[in-house]
C-alpha cells in the first residue's frame, strides 16, 4: 500500500509528467519512422519487381517475334529448371498449358493482361500450403497468354524483418523511459522533499535553516544559491527588527516615562502660571523629540521604499554643500569646532531636500563627537570632488572615531555607540544617510582620519 502510495505520488509529480509527454512524443516519433521505413521498403522492393517482370516479358515477347511458339517453349522451359527461377505459364488460345513451373492458379488469371497478385502452387511442391506471388499477364499474337511472377515472401519475410525488432525497439523504449522517468523523478523528488523540508523548518521559527546545495552548479543548485541569500537576507533583517524592537522600547519608553512624570508632577505641584507654562513647554520639548524620531523613521521608509525617484532632478552637490555648511558653522562655532568646506562641481541626479537632510546628519554627528579627546578646540572640513564618475562627499572631524568593528552596524537603526545615551539622538541619522546613498545608487562608508573620522558619501555623477 506506501509502495502504491510512494507511485502515486510520483506520477504525479509535474518532472515525470514531462518525461512522459516527452516518451509519447518519441515514441511516436519512433513507430512513425519505422512505419514509414518499412513502407517505404516495402514499395521500393514492390517497384524493383514490377521493373524485372516488365523486363522479362518484354525479353520473352521478344522470342516468340523471333522463332515464334516453339523458341517461347523452349526458352521458358530452360528458365524453369533454373534454381530459384521465376514463375512462368504460356497457354495457347483454348487454354492448354504449353510451359509451366507453378499450378492452382486462379481461373482466368490469363483473361486479361496487367499487373496483379495472385496465389500459386508450384508444381515440384505439390500439396504444399499456397504462395503469394506478383506477376504480369500479356496476350501475344496468335491468342497466346503469357505469365511472368515472382514470390513476394521475401519482401514479407524483409517486412517481418523490420516490424518485429521494430515493435520490440519501441517496447524497450517504453519500458526504458518509464525507468528513466521514475528515476529521474526520484531523485527530482528528493531534491525537493528536501528544500521543503527546509522550508518547514524556517516556518517553524529556525531562520538559520538554508536549502542544501550539491555542488553540480544545475538548475536547483541555483535555485538554492537565490533562496539561500534571500534568507539570508530575511535572517538579517528580522534580526534587525528585533534589534530596532529593543531600541524603540527604550528610546521611546524613556521620554515618553518623563513625559508622563512632568505632566503628573505639574498636576501634583503645579500652583502659579508660570509653574504651568514651564511644564507645558517641557512636554511640548519631549513630543517634540518623539516626533522627529517618527520622522526620522518615515523618511528612512520612504527612502528605502524609492518613493522619492520620482521628483529627482539634476542638482549640483557641491551648492547644497556650501548651503547646509553656511546653515551649520554658528553651531560648529559654539560647540568649539571650526568647519570649513571646500568643493568643486559635482552635478548629480537625485532630490535635493534628501541630501541636505543626510549631509546635515552627518555634520551634526560630526559636531556632537568631532571634539578632541583632551578638550581643545576641533575641526570639521567637508569637502565635494568629482572622482571619474562619481561624486564624492566627505565629512571629516578630529574626535575619536569610531572603532572599525562598529562601522557596519553603526548605520542600522537606533544603534548608538554611545551606551550612556546622555547626549540627545535617537541613532537614526546615520541610518537615514545610508538610505538616501542606496536611493541614489550610492554608498556610504567610514575611515580613520588619525584622529577621528572620515564620512564618505559617493554618488554617481551626471
Amino acid at each position: 500500500m506506501k509502495a502504491l502510495s510512494h507511485l502515486a505520488r510520483l506520477v504525479r509529480t509535474t518532472a515525470f509528467k514531462l518525461l512522459a509527454a516527452y516518451l509519447v512524443v518519441f515514441a511516436v516519433f519512433a513507430v512513425t519512422v519505422i512505419v514509414y521505413t518499412a513502407w517505404h521498403t516495402r514499395e521500393l522492393i514492390q517497384g524493383q519487381v514490377a521493373d524485372d517482370l516488365a523486363g522479362e516479358v518484354r525479353f520473352l515477347a521478344d522470342q516468340y517475334r523471333i522463332g515464334g511458339i516453339q523458341r517461347l517453349v523452349y526458352v521458358i522451359d530452360r528458365r524453369t529448371r533454373r534454381p530459384g527461377s521465376s514463375i512462368y505459364m504460356l497457354t495457347n488460345f483454348q487454354g492448354e498449358v504449353l510451359a509451366t513451373n507453378v499450378s492452382d492458379l486462379p481461373i482466368g488469371l490469363l483473361d486479361r493482361a496487367g499487373t496483379r497478385f495472385t496465389t500459386y502452387n508450384r508444381s515440384d511442391d505439390a500439396g504444399a500450403k499456397s504462395h503469394v506471388a506478383f506477376v504480369q499477364a500479356m496476350i501475344l499474337p496468335g491468342g497466346y497468354r503469357l505469365l511472368v511472377g515472382r514470390d513476394i515472401e521475401e519482401r514479407d519475410t524483409l517486412r517481418d524483418l523490420v516490424a518485429r525488432p521494430a515493435q520490440w525497439a519501441v517496447l524497450l523504449i517504453v519500458v526504458l523511459g518509464l525507468a528513466g522517468g521514475v528515476f529521474v523523478t526520484r531523485r527530482v523528488l528528493k531534491r525537493i522533499d528536501s528544500m521543503t523540508a527546509t522550508a518547514e523548518t524556517i516556518m517553524a521559527g529556525n531562520l538559520s535553516g538554508r536549502l542544501a546545495l550539491m555542488g553540480t552548479e544545475d538548475e536547483f543548485d541555483r535555485l538554492a544559491h537565490s533562496l539561500n541569500a534571500m534568507l539570508d537576507r530575511i535572517e538579517a533583517l528580522m534580526q534587525g527588527l528585533k534589534e530596532v524592537s529593543d531600541n524603540i522600547a527604550h528610546d521611546l519608553k524613556t521620554p515618553l516615562t518623563r513625559l508622563r512624570n512632568r505632566s503628573e508632577e505639574a498636576l501634583r505641584t503645579a500652583r502659579t502660571q508660570e509653574e504651568w507654562r514651564a511644564a507645558l513647554e517641557g512636554t511640548i520639548e519631549e513630543s517634540d523629540g518623539l516626533i522627529r524620531t517618527f520622522d526620522a523613521l518615515l523618511m528612512i521608509a520612504r527612502a528605502e521604499a524609492g518613493q522619492a525617484r520620482a521628483i529627482m532632478s539634476d542638482i549640483d552637490i557641491a551648492d547644497i554643500a556650501e548651503s547646509v555648511c553656511e546653515l551649520y558653522e554658528p553651531l560648529a562655532d559654539e560647540q568649539g569646532l571650526d568647519l570649513s568646506v571646500a568643493v568643486e562641481k559635482a552635478p548629480i541626479h537625485g532630490v535635493g531636500e534628501l541630501l541636505a537632510q543626510a549631509l546635515s546628519n552627518l555634520i551634526d554627528n560630526a559636531i556632537k563627537y568631532g571634539r578632541p579627546a583632551d578638550g581643545s578646540r576641533g575641526r570639521i572640513v567637508v569637502t565635494v570632488t568629482r572622482e571619474g564618475g562619481e561624486a564624492v562627499l566627505t565629512v571629516a572631524d578630529t574626535g575619536p572615531g569610531i572603532a572599525p568593528a562598529d562601522r557596519e552596524r553603526v548605520v542600522d537603526r537606533f544603534v548608538r555607540l554611545e551606551t550612556s545615551r546622555t547626549r540627545p539622538g535617537s541613532g537614526l541619522g546615520l541610518s537615514l544617510v545610508a538610505a538616501v546613498a542606496r536611493l541614489h545608487g550610492g554608498s556610504l562608508s567610514f575611515a580613520d582620519n588619525a584622529p577621528g573620522l572620515v564620512a564618505t558619501f559617493r554618488l554617481p555623477a551626471k
